[in-house]
């Protein structure tokens, strides 16, 4: 018996031991490995808001070439985190590439230091091949003669109409973004017209709020996304709201382009719409970071990325997206999608506005939080008061100067006083506070209750004087 317990003893230690020797250093058990992970070479880490059909076409796609066999990269990691949660992702998991998100974004980590130069001399040939700029925007960005970026495909900017369910409602096809604005679309509130998503959690709806922005000016181009978001409805990502124009919970909804190319082929009743000349080029950025462990694979992954047999995967009709290079289309892949040239051409040919990225960059938080607080958390007020205009004006109760004036008055920057001090959310404001809301919580949160508390005041104070329909 004693020789039984001695051994159970034995045993025992043994399992300790090895559930020590497992915790040791890690915080917790190890995981073990899923089965048929790999166990040797580089598992690339890649940090991405691109969705999850191309990350799983990217992962098989690669891992089969002979560069992912040259520099023994034997699977790819994917992370999808919130914007607001890149910085510390990146730093957490050590990520080596950043991919999708548009240049706004990137041009924050260049900022924050996340960014390594592109310096691979075969990386760099294949980026000679890429053009410079596309429509004004640049494809390639230098920071002190250096690569920081690359384009890896292109993107334009407009909206989404489901024509049937428009029908439904007797309600006008808009064809620019003042179109969205129009008090005709306000005819069926509180039903919306328009899906949109809350700017803190959407890259590429902010990038069409700057687009207006930047196109009519800082107070006009207020009014106009007040009036828009009026009309329409925050989802909570550009996802949700793509979705509920295809379901016609919508008829509207502003998005990036291949969300509406893919529509259009899913659901033929809805068509996307590149407002002429209102619209931008957006080359989608490529890069390595600073915290990659792998920078030669991370930069072999980049050279496949944007070579021929990379860009290819933007064709797939599960995808449909622009490639950044034209002669991607003279392959046999290419001419299969005559359909995603002729919208390239369109998109390339459209010579839009002049868009400032430093300027958008400048003011990228500030526009994010105010557009969330005055026109999404307050979104019912807005509305009630925005409706009630809108029937005085069809009633014949005011003139079209009077209902511009409101217009203007319901959508021009906020004014508020704070500790005796009278602040207007000028262009200048938002330069000033920009870092201060990305860096400091405490302060994001107390500006959002200060302009939610202003706005509400404003439309219960311009309800009361708007006249009874």
């Amino acid at each position: 018996m004693e020789a039984k317990y001695l051994v159970a003893i034995v045993a025992l230690v043994i399992v300790i031991a090895g559930i020590g020797l497992a915790l040791r250093g890690r915080g917790g058990p190890e995981t073990p490995p899923p089965s048929g992970a790999p166990t040797e070479g580089i598992v690339l880490k890649v940090i991405t808001r691109h969705a999850s059909t191309i990350q799983l076409l990217t992962k098989q796609q690669f891992l089969k070439t002979d560069l992912a066999k040259k520099y023994d990269i034997v699977d790819i990691q994917f992370f999808s985190p919130h914007p607001a949660l890149w910085k510390d992702t990146i730093v957490k998991q050590e990520c080596d590439v950043a991919w999708g998100g548009g240049p706004a974004l990137f041009n924050e980590l260049i900022r924050m230091g996340l960014v390594a130069p592109i310096t691979d001399p075969d990386t760099l040939a294949v980026v000679d091949e890429l053009p410079d700029e596309i429509g004004g925007a640049e494809m390639k960005h230098y920071e002190n003669g250096q690569l920081m970026w690359v384009a890896s495909a292109i993107s334009s900017f407009g909206f989404s109409i489901n024509y049937p369910v428009l029908e439904q409602y007797g309600l006008p096809a808009p064809s620019v973004w003042e179109d969205l604005a129009s008090p005709e679309l306000a005819k069926i509130l509180p039903k919306p017209a328009i899906s949109y998503a809350r700017a803190l959690t959407s890259t590429s709806h902010t990038r069409i709020y700057q687009i207006i922005l930047q196109k009519f000016g800082w107070e006009r181009g207020w009014v106009i996304l007040t009036r828009m978001a009026a009309n329409g409805r925050p989802y909570g990502g550009s996802v949700e709201a793509l979705t509920a124009v295809e379901t016609g919970e919508t008829p509207l909804g502003i998005m990036i382009d291949f969300y509406g190319y893919s529509a259009q082929i899913e659901f033929p009743g809805v068509k996307y719409v590149l407002p002429f000349n209102e619209s931008i080029v957006n080359g989608d950025p490529i890069a390595l970071l600073s915290t990659s462990k792998h920078p030669e694979a991370a930069q072999a992954f980049i050279r496949w990325v944007i070579s021929v047999e990379g860009q290819k995967l933007w064709l797939d009709e599960r995808i449909n997206r622009m490639p950044v290079r034209a002669d991607v289309f003279d392959t046999p892949e290419g001419q299969s999608r005559p359909d995603l040239k002729e919208a390239y051409e369109a998109t390339v040919n459209n010579i839009g506005i002049h868009f400032d990225e430093d300027l958008a960059t400048e003011i990228l938080f500030s526009l994010k939080y105010y557009f969330d607080s005055v026109l999404c958390d307050t979104h019912d007020e807005l509305v009630k008061t925005w409706k009630k205009l809108v029937d005085a004006y069809m009633a014949g109760k005011m003139s079209e100067e009077e209902f511009e004036r409101f217009s203007y008055e319901l959508g021009k920057p906020l004014t508020w006083t704070e500790d005796g001090e009278t602040y207007t959310f000028t262009i200048e404001y938002a330069k000033q506070i920009n870092e201060k809301l990305r860096d400091d919580p405490t302060f994001a949160s107390k500006m959002q209750s200060i302009w939610r508390q202003a706005a509400v005041e404003r439309y219960e104070s311009l309800y009361e004087q708007i006249p009874d329909p």
